[in-house]
């Protein structure tokens, strides 16, 4: 739809013209042809191979084989056995691929380019134009401009194609030479075959230069490697965070060089490193560098869950969860922003891509808010905000969420726990504040005239079909407690077996859709009675000795899935004419179906099999398309804790990080709470997160916060570090959809967000906020193993859950209301300069007592006075000042806001 303003403006920018903001904003390039096919062929290929390991593991079947007795032909199966850094290698060669398709080396605009350019003038304006030298440099230019330079994101060029060739060797010698791999393991680097030997042809030409003969091929291809990764990182990630892990790599070599007897610095000395040693730690190793946690982690969790939530999108998921939010609260007072930010925590928690998900639910959301009276600067600001915090919102949460799976050995389900509270404190503060914005502003609900949504009741009966697939993802990950790739794959199954089932479902085909899962179902249980074994099975020769139906029941039930996706395909091919009455896919299914159509000559467009086929292949493309970016972050940034492990670093970083903070963990949050958002600053909380958890989680924990909580802490910042000006990246994005000024709308977006920064310092001062308790046996254990998540029993204890859990869970929820009248200056009524300084102290008070208290108690311990205090008792007791000073505060406003309505209705009376 489109909605214009009272100058007739058109406000609402198109899913074209958001697309094309998005592409700029990523500076991703916009191709056509030969090379878009080659991206999405690519694409495909990367998602089958991650959907073949979440199904399979590290080994799983290619081509199945089949034997024909009769005739005497047996076809071998063709099965695939990977280790894990050959999973991992592959993974990242399939993301720097589509890396340099996607993304210009250069447009032109940037620092070396400019340089030659000036250099290339200078020359000609010295010789002239007409001089050998002058043509000899311009022809150059042109060379270098034809061979990088991409001015309008549009064109693939050769320097694309030569790193493109270079990842391809990488991850062809990961395969082909695993075993020589293997052996460098013990013998070192060095010890591998020169190139001249792996490639004989180059033998008469390369065979006499020192530097050829002098390293292995393996080390070639290491550094190569690296040197690719960097490449990508500044392509898809910026130049600065390229110059950091650069920076580390530097470190690394010539780090040996720092003097031990400096102060402070000298804790940075590390021991001498060779460039075999490191390139063999930073390329061919699991345990860190490019292939090391991070990056299992992709391959094991994180790419499934994106393509998860890429399928979900494609099914039209996301305008359901918008038309959803405003059916819920669109009528309600500043019904839009309130709609804006359910609808953003709910794909936000799916995409977990701040940009991606300000740009493309903002083009919706945003228009319909500044209709209803909020400014762009502040319909921006929503926006952002509520999308950045969909990174740290259960079920799915971003990608820091399955890194910390890993890096804490933490079930996912402990995380989702752990997580909720904070979660869902954030969103109910930035509710509080547009609500509170509403009653400063008037702004009522959305106009009937602006946009037509059905009842919540009618929509949910609709499209209950989308809340299926979280749910079972729920189920899998906490009741059943599988693990997070099985539950991401089950899910995903089950996900694309509805789709198909429900866009074959109509009153006509409804018969022959359940008798076709009702035979398919009852010919393969049949088969296991019989056989033993599936019906492919048994057609190839494989079957044996029958099974009682219970077992078959057992065996073939949790493949309903497969079996629904089948009938609805046949059903859908027999039906031609099928159209779903509920199912309403995402419109670039249809555009995508129309394009394949008019390629091959037939309406695709009009067919449902064609339409769901298109949805399977879109949501592949579009999940690799998405994960590129997470990739090439996860890669690069394992580098930073790979210099940090390999050099030894790591106890030395503690000591200086504790040393600077002098005791102090007031400070200590500090600095990782600025730390985060500075270096999270234009990049993405991914790479925030694993870099600074590799310098800062150790520190913290060291003063005895939790392990869980000290990685939320980090999480969070990293987070904010999104909306945080002067870069506010996600900021910024929502007000190119906005047309509202960046800089404020970064500032409105960091106010809103103000609670997600006193949040995570109001749980690792209160461990119970995010249902942590300590171990009865704390004393005994490692530090970080100290904190468990709580149970039922532990709820049940009164004399813990009360001081401990409910009352701080419920003063950050006052807390928030306290700050969010601070922060728009309104309750009932107006709020004066003076009571906004007091719902501030109140509000600091109600979520993080702690953080005041333990402030004082450092600055009473510089002057040398020492207080013992019971930490618990003054925690509640804070609080209860905070909840007082609060409570006063509100009747104070309400009485007054009460009068001066009463006056005004006397005065127009």
């Amino acid at each position: 739809m489109s909605t214009t303003n009272t100058d007739g403006v058109d406000e609402e920018i198109s899913r074209d013209e958001a697309e094309e903001l998005l592409e700029e904003l990523e500076r991703r390039r916009s191709l056509k042809g030969l090379a878009a096919l080659a991206v999405a062929a690519i694409g495909i290929l990367f998602s089958l191979f991650q959907l073949a390991l979440a199904a399979r593991s590290f080994t799983f079947t290619v081509f199945p084989g089949f034997e024909i007795g009769a005739l005497g032909l047996a076809v071998p199966a063709w099965t695939v056995s990977l280790q894990l850094l050959q999973a991992n290698a592959i993974h990242v060669a399939f993301a720097l691929v589509l890396t340099f398709l996607m993304f210009p080396g250069s447009m032109g605009d940037g620092i070396v380019v400019r340089s030659l350019g000036r250099v290339a003038d200078g020359v000609v304006d010295s010789v002239g134009g007409e001089n050998p030298l002058a043509r000899v440099v311009e022809g150059l230019r042109s060379l270098f401009s034809w061979a990088v330079v991409d001015r309008h994101r549009s064109r693939v060029t050769p320097f694309d194609i030569v790193a493109i060739g270079a990842a391809f060797l990488s991850a062809f010698y990961f395969l082909t030479e695993f075993r020589e791999i293997r052996d460098m393991r013990v013998f070192g680097l060095m010890s591998g075959r020169p190139i001249t030997e792996v490639y004989g042809f180059l033998e008469p030409v390369l065979g006499g230069v020192p530097f050829v003969s002098e390293y292995s091929y393996a080390m070639i291809l290491g550094v190569v490697g690296v040197l690719l990764v960097l490449e990508a990182t500044r392509r898809t990630l910026g130049l600065p965070l390229m110059l950091i892990v650069a920076s580390f790599i530097v470190y690394a070599r010539w780090g040996f060089l720092i003097s031990e007897g400096t102060p402070f610095i000298g804790l940075l000395a590390i021991p001498e490193l060779t460039w075999p040693s490191i390139v063999q730690n930073l390329w061919y190793n699991t345990e860190n560098g490019v292939f090391g946690i991070p990056v299992t982690v992709s391959v094991s969790f994180i790419y499934i869950f994106i393509l998860f939530g890429s399928f979900l999108e494609m099914s039209g998921a996301g305008q359901w969860f918008i038309d959803l939010a405003y059916a819920a609260t669109g009528n309600r007072k500043g019904g839009p922003a309130k709609a804006s930010i359910l609808a953003s925590g709910f794909m936000g928690t799916i995409s977990g891509s701040s940009i991606a998900n300000t740009v493309t639910t903002g083009a919706f959301t945003i228009p319909l808010m500044k209709r209803s009276g909020y400014s762009p600067e502040f319909s921006g600001a929503v926006e952002s905000s509520a999308s950045s915090g969909g990174q740290i919102l259960p079920p799915v949460m971003g990608a820091a969420a399955f890194l910390m799976v890993q890096y804490t050995a933490t079930p996912f389900r402990e995380i989702i726990i752990l997580a909720t509270i904070p979660a869902v404190v954030f969103f109910f503060g930035v509710w509080v504040m547009v609500h509170l914005k509403a009653v400063q502003e008037g702004i009522g609900g959305v106009d009937d005239a602006d946009i037509q949504t059905a009842s919540l009741g009618e929509h949910l009966r609709t499209g209950w079909f989308y809340l299926v697939p979280i749910l079972l993802l729920l189920y899998y990950l906490i009741i059943e407690r599988l693990s997070v790739s099985r539950s991401a794959w089950f899910t995903l199954v089950a996900l694309v077996a509805l789709i198909t089932f429900i866009a074959a479902y109509s009153e006509e085909t409804r018969a022959f859709l359940l008798g076709s899962l009702a035979v398919i179902f009852g010919v393969d249980l049949l088969s296991y009675a019989l056989t033993g074994v599936a019906l492919t099975g048994a057609l190839g020769g494989a079957g044996g000795a029958g099974v009682p139906i219970s077992e078959a029941i057992a065996v073939i039930g949790p493949r309903i899935g497969w079996y629904a996706i089948l009938a609805g395909a046949v059903t859908m091919l027999t039906h031609a004419d099928v159209e779903s009455k509920v199912l309403d896919l995402n419109p670039k299914v249809q555009e995508t179906a129309d394009a394949a159509g008019d390629r091959i000559g037939r309406d695709l467009g009009q067919s449902q099999s064609a339409r769901v086929g298109t949805f399977v292949v879109k949501s592949m493309e579009a999940g690799a398309r998405t994960a590129v970016p997470v990739v090439i972050a996860v890669a690069a940034a394992g580098i930073i804790p790979g210099v940090i492990s390999v050099s030894g670093l790591g106890p030395n970083l503690t000591s200086l990080l504790l040393a600077l903070s002098g005791g102090s963990i007031v400070v200590m949050l500090l600095v990782t709470a600025v730390a985060s958002i500075i270096l999270g600053m234009g990049m993405p909380t991914t790479v925030t997160y694993i870099i600074l958890i590799s310098m800062l989680a150790t520190p913290l924990v060291e003063f005895g916060i939790p392990l869980l909580a000290a990685h939320l802490f980090i999480l969070y910042f990293g987070v904010i570090a999104d909306i945080t000006p002067p870069v506010a990246v996600a900021a910024y994005a929502a007000s190119g959809v906005a047309k509202s000024d960046p800089f404020q709308t970064g500032v409105k977006a960091f106010s809103l967000s103000l609670n997600k920064a006193i949040v995570p310092f109001a749980f690792v001062l209160a461990p119970g906020i995010v249902l942590l308790r300590e171990k009865e046996n704390a004393a005994e254990l490692p530090i970080r193993e100290q904190y468990r998540v709580v149970n039922f029993a532990d709820l049940a204890e009164l004399s813990y859950s009360v001081p401990e859990i409910l009352i701080p869970v419920v003063g950050v929820f006052l807390g928030v209301i306290a700050l969010g009248a601070t922060v728009i200056g309104t309750l009932y009524g107006d709020v004066r300069r003076s009571e906004r300084a007091a719902f501030a102290l109140s509000s600091l008070l109600l979520m993080a007592p702690g953080l005041l208290s333990t402030a004082v108690f450092d600055l009473l311990g510089l002057a040398g006075v020492s207080l013992s205090v019971n930490a618990l008792l003054l925690d509640v007791v804070l609080r209860g000042v905070g909840f007082a000073l609060f409570a006063v505060l509100v009747a104070k406003n309400r009485r007054e806001s009460a009068d001066r309505r009463e006056a005004k209705r006397v005065t127009a009376g």
